[in-house]
């Protein structure tokens, strides 16, 4: 491999449950009822593919702006100051430097939030590229978010990436977009969902990662 594009949520950051929150408070607001498990099982995706799952096509069109933008300065206000990395991030990322790899980060949350989280892992003079909702038309499991990071690291091939990632939509994504997927357990989707969703390996976390990082899909591709 030559280069690493790894997603935010539930993969680098302990967010996932705090964006189901976030999203089951929004729809309160807005009069309907989810539960927070529901919405767990669908954090992984933009709002965009999120919000057809529990709201009719009509009210997506005439309240979507809406509700996300709700959704998304709540989760600011109330949510964020919690959230935090899981352990190992910075060592991983400083092994993969070392091993002389490019680092991209891959996520469909807004621009503002991608820099934030950044600077919260400690990783920012360690990137290389970073892509977030701005670069894509769909979130996923559409994969134009990966196919943004692709772009950005211009000169490497697609046979020399890997995806990582927490759920079976970054899976699904990366594999439209032509490139394989490294699973992580810490985002909270069952193992099971992500082999049938094509990950090529599994860890339980970043800090897994990092301790198999030599045997690992990274250095020693099939």
């Amino acid at each position: 491999m030559r280069a690493l594009i790894f997603d935010i949520d539930g993969t680098l950051l302990d967010s996932v449950d705090l964006h189901a929150r976030a999203w089951a408070e929004a729809f309160r607001h807005f009069g309907v009822e989810v539960k927070e498990e529901d919405a767990r099982r669908q954090i992984g995706k933009g709002g965009d593919q999120l919000m057809p799952v529990f709201l009719p096509r009509e009210r997506v069109e005439a309240e979507g702006q809406e509700i996300e933008a709700y959704r998304s300065d709540l989760f600011k206000r109330k949510y964020l100051e919690h959230v935090r990395p899981f352990p190992g991030v910075r060592d991983l990322f400083e092994r993969a430097k070392a091993k002389g790899l490019v680092i991209a980060l891959a996520s469909s949350g807004k621009k503002d939030e991608v820099e934030h989280y950044q600077k919260l892992l400690g990783v920012t003079d360690l990137v290389d590229a970073a892509t977030s909702s701005d670069d894509a038309d769909h979130s996923k499991p559409h994969p134009d978010i990966f196919l943004a990071a692709i772009d950005k690291l211009d000169g490497i091939g697609k046979d020399d990436m890997i995806v990582i990632g927490d759920t079976p939509y970054d899976a699904e994504a990366a594999r439209k977009a032509g490139l394989r997927t490294i699973g992580v357990l810490c985002g909270g989707f069952p193992e099971a969902s992500l082999t049938e969703a094509g990950c090529v390996e599994i860890y339980k976390d970043p800090q897994d990662l990092l301790e198999g990082f030599d045997r690992s899909p990274i250095l020693s591709p099939a």
